[in-house]
């Protein structure tokens, strides 16, 4: 097989992860997507290392090696991932990526945009749960 067949391939599957990064707005599908760009990167290293290994006399699979060693640096990162999104979703009530942007972001009591009580934030997260 030549390589250019699962080079298209791992960029097309590169694009849809990288359009799933940057277009969704829920946290566990942006974990996927990050695993889709990581598994065309996978793809990539096997596709290169058999090309490779055709041409040399030495057969080292080092992409090969590299693809196992992503393997476990991606479960590692998926299994902190959904830990931190179960947490944020425990004490927030969303995995909204768009929501969560005010946890880092300081809020004026005096700006006039921001100047619902407390109370009033409880009340309406509570008709918004309901709803």
């Amino acid at each position: 097989m030549h390589l250019a067949y699962p080079a298209v391939l791992s960029a097309l599957l590169f694009c849809t992860g990288l359009y799933g990064v940057l277009a969704r707005r829920n946290a566990i599908l942006v974990l996927m997507s990050v695993e889709l760009m990581l598994n065309a990167v996978n793809l990539n290293l096997v596709a290169f290392d058999v090309w490779l290994s055709r041409t040399a006399e030495e057969t080292l699979h080092s992409g090969q090696a590299l693809t196992l060693f992503t393997i476990a640096i991606a479960a590692a990162e998926i299994g902190i991932g959904l830990a931190i999104v179960l947490a944020v979703h425990r004490n927030r009530g969303t995995a909204d990526i768009d929501r969560l942007r005010d946890t880092s972001e300081r809020h004026d009591p005096d700006d006039p945009d921001h100047a619902r009580t407390a109370e009033q934030s409880d009340e309406a997260q509570k008709a918004e749960a309901t709803a």
